[in-house]
């Protein structure tokens, strides 16, 4: 692999200019908003652990910037206005993040992957005084997000430069009410972050009734999408899953998000999101997505492979 562990974006994430309604091994965040990438107006590269990242701005918003490494787009951040989320996949995510508790309550968040840090601003904007922890494996890719997409110093983010699942296990049972994982080497998710061992450790950190959500992809046969649906039913009763149609059909390599959590999830007002966002999306659950896994085993750690990698196509 290009890159070991975790580094948060999604292979072949489709962007949509739309609203969204509603370093050290570890450090607090710091910076000032309105430094760095916010006056510039040309795309900036940098080599970071392995890879070639740039910032590519949005011409359509003047302080908005695309994370890419190795041309793969990995995160979108707009400094003015966190809760846009211009990816499709963020946009479901953001979604799971505003119903798993009434709006605004302050939550406990572990994102396993960085990228541009996006989800946790969005945490951070819609539901102050949460707690946030990132693992980010790609301390260079740490420092340059920090640098010129600065967090905001008033919230509460830490960052830990090290592997996901390594920094996983250094948080304490049942400290989080959400568990990130957006965390892509090479545009491939590493295999070590596929089992049902690594599963294991996200049910350790949740709170009883937290969720586990993850940033998936896949292509034709979706062998891998099944393979982790079974996974993640092996550790958690209550499952979702969100894809465009056209994933869901096998017809193209794209992204789908899954939810897992032990109490009944939110689906109907999950699934009226997902469809009446810009590139609609469809939700399944309960016994059309055990039919969709169709009989695939959970993947342990002697098992586990990355997922697949994206054609050329998948990122334009």
């Amino acid at each position: 692999m290009a890159r070991r562990g975790a580094s948060g974006g999604g292979a072949g994430a489709r962007k949509r200019s739309d609203r969204k309604a509603g370093s050290t091994a570890e450090e607090k965040s710091g910076g000032r908003a309105g430094r760095g990438a916010g006056r510039r107006t040309e795309p900036l590269a940098e080599p970071v652990d392995g890879s070639l990242a740039e910032l590519v701005p949005d011409r359509e918003r003047p302080r908005a910037w695309t994370l890419t490494l190795d041309g793969a787009p990995q995160s979108h951040v707009d400094l003015d206005d966190p809760t846009f989320l211009s990816f499709e996949y963020q946009r479901r995510i953001g979604h799971i993040a505003d119903l798993v508790a009434p709006p605004g309550q302050p939550l406990h968040v572990v994102h396993l992957g960085g990228g541009a840090f996006t989800l946790a601003r969005y945490i951070a904007a819609t539901r102050p005084r949460s707690t946030q922890q990132i693992v980010e494996v790609d301390a260079a890719l740490v420092q340059l997000v920090r640098r010129e997409l600065p967090l905001d110093p008033q919230a509460r983010i830490r960052v830990r430069a090290t592997d996901a699942r390594a920094g996983l296990g250094k948080i304490q049972d049942g400290w989080a009410d959400l568990v990130i994982a957006d965390v892509f080497s090479g545009a491939r998710t590493p295999a070590h972050l596929t089992s049902t061992e690594f599963l294991a450790e996200v049910r350790r950190v949740l709170k009883p009734g937290g969720s586990y959500v993850a940033n998936l992809a896949d292509g034709p046969p979706l062998t891998h999408l099944r393979g982790q649906i079974a996974t993640a039913a092996a550790l958690f009763p209550e499952l979702a899953l969100a894809a465009d149609p056209t994933v869901w059909r096998g017809r193209r390599f794209g992204n789908a998000v899954l939810l897992a959590s032990d109490l009944p999830l939110k689906v109907a007002e999950l699934t009226r999101r997902v469809a009446t966002d810009p590139h609609p999306g469809r939700v399944e659950h309960g016994r059309a997505l055990a039919d969709f896994t169709g009989g695939a085993a959970p993947v342990s750690d002697a098992d586990a492979k990355p997922s697949p990698a994206p054609p050329p196509s998948a990122f334009g």
